[in-house]
């Protein structure tokens, strides 16, 4: 309950901060909504989507192997043949002109066809999986730059406030001056942390001006009216065992990199093929008009299956196997390292949210005892137990309480998600937002056994 009433405190002081500079007739935002744009426009989500697209295609290529090849061709000419005898000279102008149709379709070339087609299988599922990676890391960008527009709006609040509590203070500590109840140097001492808390505020209105500078890029549109935000607790898993085990089985980075493996391997067995025959047919047919005489016409029809058989290629394709295999084992290395990123960004990320649960007590803590301790310092300075620069310090650390505080909420909020996207989970579907969820086999389908056409799905 506790933990609860804190959580509550600060996200209360989060959105308070929100509202002083971020006031708009229109609803409050929601972190889930603003996430809902980011998954929609963010651009380089939509790059990643597009590069999926064109790696469909590649299965659509590797298809054509399968396919016969046709081409057809035409001639038209002008010939003139000049005969001379001694009676005199002969010529004749001729129009040859033809055409001709030929099919050639593999019938069997090492596998090669086979191994392509499952190789760029393999290629669209690892771009699948690093699409997924992306929208893993934009969701996290879009947390992060929502929670940091909050933060740095309230720590605005904070120093704006506390620098018109300044101004106050230094008004009666020249009023006391005139009246010979203070000396200068209260006054002074004053009219210092006055202007360290102008500095401070102008800083902190440079850090958010950053931060919704970021949040358009993230998101997509200009924050307006930002509602409060609560940790994903839910998604945490049991234990950090758990989490670890979980993210070695899911994350798609991991997929992606195994899949990578695949595409190497495959890769060496298409190069392999080509030590092997391969078997060709090819039919083809021709007619031809005007050869050596107006009417000549000359048609023809042949089919013709041809084997071809590698001998010697100067030793370039075992250089190439060698070279791909080399690849593959760089390739299993890449995913081992891959396994080692995931569980160190895993228990990176555990140990920050367990960090913050205490810093956000902490922080809630200084607070109050802050302020306590403010109440009494300016009693006591009534009274002359206590000088300014008491009750300016106990003033500065309030301040800077109030700001430990609002950081520290916004570092529980952010680490959940972290967490959750160190899991390889933070996609728009654990979220459920409610938006038009991208499906990647909708474009592969529809090219994947496209075999003519230039316009693409998207009528691009």
């Amino acid at each position: 309950m506790a933990h609860d009433v804190r959580t509550s405190v600060a996200a209360a002081v989060l959105a308070a901060g929100a509202m002083v500079a971020l006031q708009s007739p229109a609803a409050a935002e929601t972190l889930e909504g603003a996430l809902g744009r980011a998954y929609g426009n963010n651009p380089t989500l939509n790059a990643q989507r597009a590069s999926l697209r064109a790696t469909d295609e590649s299965v659509s290529q590797a298809l054509s192997g399968y396919r016969p090849r046709i081409s057809g061709s035409a001639d038209v000419g002008a010939q003139q043949d000049r005969t001379t005898l001694p009676g005199g000279t002969s010529t004749q102008n001729y129009l040859p002109r033809g055409v001709s149709l030929s099919i050639s379709q593999t019938i069997w070339n090492g596998n090669r066809t086979q191994n392509s087609v499952s190789q760029a299988e393999s290629q669209v599922f690892a771009a699948r999986e690093t699409l997924r990676n992306s929208e893993n890391q934009v969701l996290l960008d879009g947390v992060t730059a929502y929670m940091n527009v909050m933060r740095d709006t309230a720590i605005l609040g904070v120093r704006r406030s506390n620098v018109e509590v300044l101004e106050e203070q230094l008004r009666q500590v020249r009023d006391r001056f005139n009246v010979g109840e203070v000396t200068r140097t209260d006054v002074a001492q004053t009219e210092a942390q006055l202007a360290s808390g102008r500095s401070d505020a102008a800083g902190a209105e440079a850090n958010l001006r950053a931060s919704l500078a970021t949040y358009r890029q993230r998101i997509g549109v200009d924050a307006k009216r930002l509602a409060p935000a609560r940790p994903l607790d839910r998604f945490v898993p049991k234990s950090l065992d758990a989490g670890v085990a979980s993210a070695l089985r899911e994350h798609p980075a991991i997929n992606a990199a195994m899949h990578g493996v695949d595409v190497a391997q495959l890769n060496v067995k298409v190069i392999e093929g080509e030590l092997y025959p391969s078997l060709t047919a090819t039919g083809s047919i021709s007619r031809r008009w005007d050869l050596q005489g107006s009417d000549v016409e000359r048609s023809s029809a042949a089919i013709v299956g041809t084997l071809s058989i590698p001998i010697y290629e100067g030793g370039q394709v075992y250089s190439r196997v060698r070279q791909a295999k080399e690849q593959l084992g760089q390739q299993r290395i890449s995913v081992d390292i891959v396994r080692d990123q995931v569980r160190q960004a895993v228990m990176a990320s555990w140990a920050t949210v367990e960090a913050t649960k205490l810093q956000v007590s902490a922080a809630q803590a200084q607070v109050q005892a802050a302020e306590v301790a403010l109440a009494g310092v300016r009693e006591e300075a009534k009274v002359g137990q206590r000088t300014t620069l008491d009750v300016l310090n106990a003033q500065q650390t309030v301040a800077n309480g109030r700001v430990a505080l609002v950081s520290a909420q916004r570092d529980r909020v952010v680490a959940t998600y972290a967490l959750l996207s160190a899991l390889g989970r933070l996609s728009a579907q654990t979220l459920a937002l409610k938006v038009e969820r991208y499906n990647p086999r909708t474009h592969y389908d529809m090219v994947r056994d496209k075999f003519i056409g230039l316009d693409t799905p998207g009528g691009r």
